[in-house]
């Protein structure tokens, strides 16, 4: 799908559809991908491609948010396939990209080696001289439209958000949360925060949130799902759950059954939020859309705890 100013949204097709989105910004014929999803995600990459006019030659750019899988899992046998294109990610995650043997075994070691060869495919390692670390404030040159790298802990500690100067957009990854389009209403796009395992920071989170809201951006577009507008309102409401998160995490610490309670009492959050919002599916249809995301916050939440 193609906005203005030459911005693509791409469907990896990781989990359901409209789950997990990349981009494809495109400049006077030349192309940059910002994030690029699973190894499975690879066709649509390049179909994405075929659709905008340009050759997998024209690419110059692959960016990443940052190194979770879902993100950046099919990064190597995607650069593989851009002939003329550089990896541009955090310095904290330019060696996992290189040699992905440690992110491999991280997350082997919790979902176990074939169900990640099943969800992501084998990680494909990228030669050091195609990749380049960017500092906050790197500016990537897209024949001369510049796309700022922006320094975004709290999701992540290796997260970067990516500002279009000329679209006056943010593309955010993680840091700016989740907003699925099945939660759309006549209230607009509904929103949550992601704390994933293992680096969630929520000081540092919400410092991300307003240095992004300083910018005046038009519009995010997110990983999880697309383009959103509303910024401010959606920012505030980042803000509130992010310290009502933090405050179930802390009155669940020490109970013998802290994970289910920690469970139990997001999806209360999230549901009273939803139905405040002007949605009205239930609690069982939002347990099944949110289900792994309200897991992994849990996760993200207990593993701050205990740090």
């Amino acid at each position: 799908m193609a906005h203005t100013h030459g911005i693509h949204t791409i469907d990896t097709g990781f989990v359901r559809p409209q789950f997990d989105a990349a981009y494809l910004v495109v400049e006077h014929g030349r192309g940059a991908f910002i994030d690029c999803g699973t190894n499975f995600a690879v066709p649509r990459m390049l179909a994405a491609l075929d659709e905008a006019g340009i050759s997998a030659a024209a690419v110059d750019w692959l960016i990443l948010t940052h190194v979770h899988l879902d993100h950046a899992g099919g990064a190597g046998e995607l650069i593989a396939r851009l002939p003329n294109a550089q990896l541009v990610v955090h310095p904290r995650g330019a060696r996992h990209m290189i040699d992905p043997s440690v992110l491999w075994a991280g997350a082997s070691a919790v979902y176990g080696e074939s169900v990640m060869e099943q969800t992501y495919g084998r990680l494909r390692p990228i030669p050091a001289e195609r990749v380049t670390a960017a500092p906050d404030g790197y500016v990537v040159d897209l024949a001369g439209r510049p796309l700022r790298c922006l320094d975004t802990p709290g999701h992540a500690k290796h997260h970067l958000t990516v500002y279009d100067e000329c679209a006056a957009v943010c593309f955010t990854g993680d840091v700016f949360g989740l907003s699925y389009r099945d939660f759309d209403t006549a209230n607009g796009p509904f929103i949550l925060p992601t704390t994933s395992p293992v680096q969630f920071d929520p000081p540092a989170l919400l410092v991300s949130i307003e240095r992004l809201l300083a910018l005046k951006p038009k519009a995010m577009y997110l990983t999880h799902y697309g383009r959103v507008e509303d910024v401010e309102r959606l920012a505030a409401d980042l803000h509130v759950q992010v310290d009502a998160m933090v405050a179930l995490a802390r009155a669940a610490h020490g109970r013998p059954d802290r994970h289910a309670a920690l469970m139990e009492s997001l999806t209360d959050l999230y549901a009273a939020r939803a139905e405040a919002h002007g949605w009205q599916q239930g609690r069982d249809m939002l347990r099944q859309l949110l289900g792994m995301d309200i897991e992994l916050n849990a996760q993200g939440l207990e593993v701050w705890l205990d740090r």
